[in-house]
C-alpha cells in the first residue's frame, strides 16, 4: 500500500480500531487463474487472528493456491474533501479536491475450516459480535439445532493467520492547521465519522 510518511498508521490500538470499524472487508487470494476477491464480514479476534466464513459454493476457499498469502482490506472512515473547505482557497486559490480515508491491509495465511464444531464456534462468535448492544440480541441457540446443523453444511469457515499489518490514515495531516480545521468543520455534518477521525489527529 502506497503510504507517504505523513499518513503512516502504526499504532496497534488504532490499527485494530480501523479494522473493527470496517463493516465489509475484502478478502483477496491468489489462484491458478489469477486473483479472487470476496466481500464478507470478518471478525478481528486479535491482531494475529481474523475469522469469517463463505458459502461453500464460493470457489474462493477451494481455488486458493496452497501455501500462498491472502490479503484482507479494511476501510473505516472515508470521504470526499472539497477545496471550498480550505481557508487557503480564498488566499491563493491553489487547492484541489482529494479523498481522506483510513485503511488497514492484513496479510497472512488462510486456514480453511470444515469441521462442524469449529464452524459453529466461528458462526457463534460472529453472531455475538454483531448482535451485541441490541435490546434483544438473537443467539444461534435460538434456532433449532438440526436447522443450524443443516445451515453449517452450506458454509466454509476461514481463519486468516495474520503475519503483517499495514496501516494508513490519510486525514489531511499534510495541510496547514487552518485547512485541517476547515475540513473537520466541513465534514462535520455530511460525514461525522470522518470529521471525528480527523479531529483525533490534531
Amino acid at each position: 500500500m502506497y503510504t507517504p510518511p505523513a499518513f503512516a498508521e502504526n499504532r496497534p490500538d488504532e490499527l485494530l480500531a480501523i479494522m473493527r470499524a470496517t463493516s465489509l472487508p475484502i478478502l483477496i487470494s491468489p489462484t491458478a487463474t489469477g486473483l479472487i476477491a470476496t466481500h464478507l464480514p470478518l471478525h478481528v479476534v486479535s491482531p494475529e487472528r481474523i475469522i469469517g466464513h463463505v458459502a461453500k459454493a464460493n470457489t474462493h476457499w477451494r481455488d486458493i493456491l496452497p501455501g500462498s498469502e491472502s490479503l484482507a482490506i479494511f476501510t473505516a472512515a472515508d470521504g470526499y474533501v472539497s477545496p471550498s473547505w480550505y481557508p487557503s482557497k480564498a488566499e491563493t486559490g491553489k487547492v484541489v479536491p482529494t479523498w481522506n480515508y483510513q485503511a488497514v491491509h492484513a496479510t497472512g495465511t488462510l486456514e480453511i475450516i470444515e469441521d462442524p464444531t469449529a464452524l459453529l464456534a466461528i458462526v457463534t462468535t460472529l453472531t455475538e459480535h454483531h448482535e451485541a448492544g441490541r435490546t434483544k440480541p438473537w443467539s444461534v441457540s435460538d434456532a433449532p439445532t438440526d436447522y443450524i446443523a443443516a445451515q453449517l453444511k452450506g458454509i466454509i469457515g476461514l481463519v486468516l493467520h495474520v503475519t503483517r499489518l499495514e496501516g494508513k490514515a490519510k486525514l489531511s495531516q499534510n495541510k496547514s492547521m487552518a485547512d485541517r480545521i476547515g475540513v473537520i468543520e466541513g465534514t462535520a455534518q455530511e460525514n461525522p465519522a470522518l470529521s471525528e477521525a480527523m479531529r483525533k489527529t490534531l
